[in-house]
């Protein structure tokens, strides 16, 4: 989808024009991937916005880098304030906000060490990710997740989404939304950038992280408004099949949300509609996060910014 520029970019402890934003075309990451990054949803609020989860996702990003031996000079709560001050400074809400660090110009070969870090935080309008209003029409992809021990499933760094790309890219061409990736065991692992949930006979299953997963934000709040709902929940290896079988399907991420999947591999998931269990867990999600429910779970952080109307499912 089309990018939306906004005014502002936040840029190692200083608000530039989203025009300035630039690198260098020899900078490490450019050649070698070296990035580590987080996706956040702000939303629309009754007297105003909020952003979603901003330390559980800064923290993401610092523990990436971590793992990453990336040296980021920022503390979670510097990585926080800069984020509200950049919502507040474009004036732009609801929206989707992208934090990154990554190696920049000085030094090249595959040794980072050297190589400096810039820290950046760009915000910009951005709707449903996943095509379909009636659901997702997914497939199974050729493509695998990457096997453990290879590179590291719970960082979320640049270079693993090339391994997302290729299942992304095709899911579409060959006519489907999204695709699911396996593991390399032939479990299901997740979809390009989306954990996945089924329901069957009431009770929610999802992947463990074993399964080459990401450790989703919006994952973890699945989990929780499931259990506090009173659902059933199991964390366990799954094998394909159990997509065909299943009552209800899912996909949860900061981009894709909930989004229910109306069909698998062109077989119908239940009858195709949005189930029960699916329907109750995005009702609670959304009533959280448009502010139409309480925030009991501390999830929200307030930014000053009007709004025109909330994001939708």
């Amino acid at each position: 989808m089309a990018l939306e520029t906004t005014k502002n970019i936040w840029h190692n402890g200083k608000l530039i024009a989203w025009e300035k934003a630039q690198i260098h075309v020899m900078s490490h990451v450019v050649h070698y991937g070296s990035s580590v990054f987080e996706g956040l949803r702000c939303y629309a609020q009754p007297s105003g916005a909020a952003i979603f989860r901003l330390q559980d996702h800064m923290r993401r990003m610092l523990d990436s880098a971590k793992i990453y031996r990336m040296p980021v000079r920022y503390t979670l709560d510097e990585l926080c304030a800069a984020a509200v001050e950049l919502v507040e400074s474009n004036g732009v809400a609801p929206c989707y906000i992208r934090p990154i660090a990554f190696r920049g110009y000085g030094e090249i070969g595959v040794n980072p060490l050297r190589a400096p870090v810039d820290v950046y935080i760009a915000n910009f309008p951005w709707g449903k990710y996943v095509p379909g209003n009636d659901g997702a029409d997914v497939c199974i992809s050729s493509w695998n997740r990457l096997a453990p021990n290879t590179m590291p499933s719970m960082a979320k760094v640049g270079a693993n989404y090339m391994n997302s790309q290729l299942i992304r890219m095709e899911a579409e061409i060959n006519g489907y939304s999204e695709g699911i990736a396996l593991d390399v065991n032939g479990y299901l692992s997740e979809g390009s950038g989306e954990n996945i949930f089924l329901v069957r006979d009431g009770v929610l299953y999802t992947t463990p992280l074993a399964n080459s997963v990401l450790s989703g934000i919006t994952r973890a709040s699945v989990l929780t408004i499931a259990k506090a709902m009173g659902i059933p929940v199991v964390e366990q290896a799954l094998p394909r099949e159990m997509v065909y079988i299943c009552d209800e399907a899912f996909f949860s991420g900061t981009a894709a949300e909930v989004t229910h999947l109306r069909s698998v591999d062109k077989i119908l998931v239940g009858d195709g509609s949005m189930g029960p269990v699916t329907t109750a867990i995005h009702k609670e999600f959304f009533a959280i996060v448009n502010g139409i429910k309480p925030d009991i779970y501390d999830w929200l952080t307030p930014v000053r910014v009007p709004v025109a109307e909330p994001v939708g499912a």
